[in-house]
């Protein structure tokens, strides 16, 4: 069933009401930067820049290495980067193979990367040389045959290699967080050195899958978001069009969202390509130093989480650094709070706006215009060329009353098109139609306009990135010492929500807090290791024998604000 699209009369004026469908892939974005602006600048990164027509080259260079390796289309290679110039090259190289990229966030532990590898089989990965290790622990049945070693110091300018081997302690300290050695592994630079070749197999299509992207679920276990090239393009054209104004070679986008996140991914990889940006490249987020890069290189595209965006409001009037230039400014992942905009507005030149997406949509299924029509405290509306539903949440087929609560449907070009081996988990998040459950409760307005109310799933949203409770209770429950977990979201001051845990001791044993988050931080990713951890005598349970979470969370909360109180 189509519906209406009430929210059209509140676009800025000129964004179209939908966007011409993308009939080629998105290597062709990438050959149209390298033709159209050959000489201009691609990359930015600690100072060192590439052009369109560098990076074009090195794509060659590295797509044909990858080819002798035994790359065809079809097959899934792995990345485990952080963003860096030699991230964007190797997304490119693979596409052009007609391969599917595998994005993995660098920092996971080998425990959290072992059952995506398992899930996915990719037998090549293209990793951060800190991260090699975490792939060589993997067990044998993983069957990955090759490990490609990026050295971040490689991309820099030399004064700044020279200056990081310097023996003095903070520069020494530096070095080792951004590279360490990584024995037994192919070095990307042997990469650089093939030949591009000249007689190619045909470059991917339009409905090619081009990307898979492990989403967090209510599950333990991740499952891995199959994106075509297709619906990753329209999304670049639907950013392209919400982006009014923005300009073919002038923009300077601020890639501090990393690009394995499916936010970041678009925004830069793709949209910013197409837009034939500079991509000021930051593989990690540091205020100060985003703040002193913008004395030179001011960003005008902007998009991050809202933590982000208050700490460089804050550094920016501490250093008098102006971000005026800032007109482009999009916050998702999480709730963009009131102070959060005014804090932002009062240093940028631009309005910024909440939009709203999942992995599953490319991301970005709604967004508040970069207008006065935006509404603070909404999510705003679809973007063009996408529908919208608000339904019963035990009854998809029924849509609630105008106004009422209920679960969010969406369609459009840019919805996935399943998950990757795992038929049950496609049929239950994709209806017929087409429409994507989204697992968020929403009240929509006569207008349009979209409010996040609550979600139907209890990922808990933090930083911007998803985490499974089941996943970290399964860590928790692995402890000698705890008997049960549950784990929750409670609120944190940035707007968004903190990890926290419950944990029901053995008999006996007093819960020592800072060994259990030691426990849990070589287990987990840091971003997963619960900021709180707090020991109940029992959890409240369903008559199945299910940890009622939501009575936890009340209880965590009850105990918090009786501390409060004391």
């Amino acid at each position: 069933m189509e519906t209406e699209r009430p929210w059209l009369k509140w676009y800025q004026p000129g964004v179209p009401y939908d966007i011409e469908p993308p009939t080629d892939s998105l290597y062709s974005l990438l050959e149209a930067a390298v033709r159209e602006a050959p000489n201009d600048v691609a990359t930015q990164f600690f100072g060192a820049t590439m052009t369109y027509a560098e990076i074009g080259e090195q794509v060659e260079r590295v797509a044909a290495g990858l080819k002798r390796l035994g790359v065809k289309a079809g097959d899934r290679v792995a990345l485990v980067l952080p963003n860096c110039p030699q991230h964007i090259v190797a997304f490119y190289a693979v596409l052009r193979l007609r391969a599917v990229v595998v994005e993995h966030n660098p920092l996971y532990t080998a425990r959290e990367l072992r059952h995506m590898f398992e899930d996915h089989a990719a037998r090549i990965a293209i990793c951060w040389d800190a991260a090699v290790e975490k792939l060589q622990e993997q067990p044998s049945d993983i069957k990955l045959e090759k490990i490609i070693s990026v050295n971040l110091l490689d991309a820099m300018p030399s004064n700044l290699r020279f200056a990081l081997g310097v023996p003095i302690p903070k520069l020494r300290k530096l070095r080792a967080k951004l590279t360490r050695p990584a024995h037994g592994a192919f070095p990307w630079g042997k990469l650089l050195e093939n030949a591009p070749i000249e007689e190619w197999e045909p470059k991917p299509k339009v409905d090619d899958l081009a990307v898979i992207i492990y989403t967090s679920g209510t599950t333990s276990l991740p499952k891995g978001a199959m994106l075509t090239h297709r619906s990753l393009y329209s999304n670049a054209l639907q950013g392209e069009a919400w982006m009014l104004g923005a300009q073919q070679r002038k923009e300077v986008f601020y890639a501090i969202l990393p690009f394995f996140h499916a936010f970041g991914l678009t925004l830069f990889l793709t949209f910013g390509v197409m837009k034939q940006a500079r991509l000021v490249l930051f593989p990690t987020f540091d205020a100060q130093m985003t703040i002193s890069v913008a004395k030179k290189n001011p960003p005008s595209v902007v998009a991050a989480v809202p933590p982000i965006f208050e700490k460089l409001a804050e550094v920016s009037k501490e250093k008098h650094v102006s971000l005026e230039n800032a007109k482009y400014c999009i916050s998702g992942a999480m709730s963009l709070p009131l102070a959060t905009i005014e804090a932002w507005e009062e240093v940028a030149g631009g309005l910024l706006i909440e939009g709203y997406g999942m992995t599953e949509a490319s991301p970005i299924i709604a967004g508040n215009p970069m207008y006065p029509t935006r509404r603070a405290g909404t999510i705003g509306v679809p973007f063009p060329s996408t529908y919208v539903r608000v339904v019963d949440p035990e009854n998809p087929d029924q849509d609630v009353e105008q106004g009422e609560v209920g679960e969010l449907l969406a369609k459009g070009p840019q919805i996935f098109c399943g998950y990757w081996n795992n038929s049950a988990a496609t049929e239950a998040t994709l209806l017929p139609g087409g429409w994507l459950r989204t697992g968020d409760l929403v009240r929509q307005d006569a207008d349009g306009f979209l409010t996040i109310v609550d979600r139907v799933k209890e990922v808990i949203i933090t930083g911007g990135f998803n985490v499974s409770p089941s996943e970290v209770e399964a860590v928790l429950r692995s402890h000698p010492d705890v008997i049960d977990a549950a784990v929750v979201g409670l609120p944190a001051h940035s707007g968004g929500e903190k990890v926290a845990a419950a944990v029901v001791m053995r008999e006996g044993v007093e819960l020592d807090e800072a060994e259990m988050r030691h426990f849990s931080r070589e287990r987990l990713a840091a971003y997963k290791v619960p900021r709180t951890i707090t020991a109940l005598p029992s959890f409240p349970m369903s008559m199945l024998g299910k940890v009622l979470r939501k009575e936890v969370r009340a209880e965590l909360l009850a105990k918090k604000t009786e501390e409060k109180q004391q």
